[in-house]
């Protein structure tokens, strides 16, 4: 199959609501490189951990590791603060790999979180990722 023959395919799998576990289900089985090409759509169904996809999303995601830098960051960078939470607690917080991925960005919650982001705990989060996967005695 042609790689966009393959994406195309892919794509008709990513669940159009939060209730279609099946479909999920389905692209997690498929498994990691071959679910690449949806990954950034994979993650827009784990904004909320209570969404039943999610639940089938979170735990996948999170055997990925660094591969999935990118799409870390993207959410990261976005104003969903419920969603950066979800992110990283549910799946940085299981990748060592993907934690140093983005410590760049764990440090800037930790140094410089808005105000939204304080809110929510964001910055004791990252600062607990950071504590655990890369803290390597340079950051006080």
């Amino acid at each position: 199959m042609s790689p966009k023959a393959m994406s195309r395919s892919l794509s008709t799998l990513v669940p159009g609501s939060k209730h279609e576990t099946d479909q999920a289900k389905k692209l997690v089985a498929l498994g990691y490189p071959a679910v690449a090409p949806v990954l950034s759509e994979i993650f827009e169904w784990v904004e909320d951990a209570n969404w039943p996809v999610a639940k089938v999303f979170l735990p996948f995601l999170a055997r990925i590791g660094a591969p999935l830098v990118p799409h870390v960051r993207y959410v990261l960078q976005s104003q969903d603060e419920q969603w950066k939470k979800v992110v990283l607690e549910c799946i940085v917080s299981e990748s060592g790999a993907l934690a140093h991925g983005i410590s760049v960005d764990l440090l800037r919650l930790i140094d410089t979180p808005t105000d939204a982001e304080r809110a929510e705990g964001l910055d004791a989060t990252a600062d607990g990722l950071f504590q655990r996967y890369c803290n390597n005695g340079h950051h006080s």
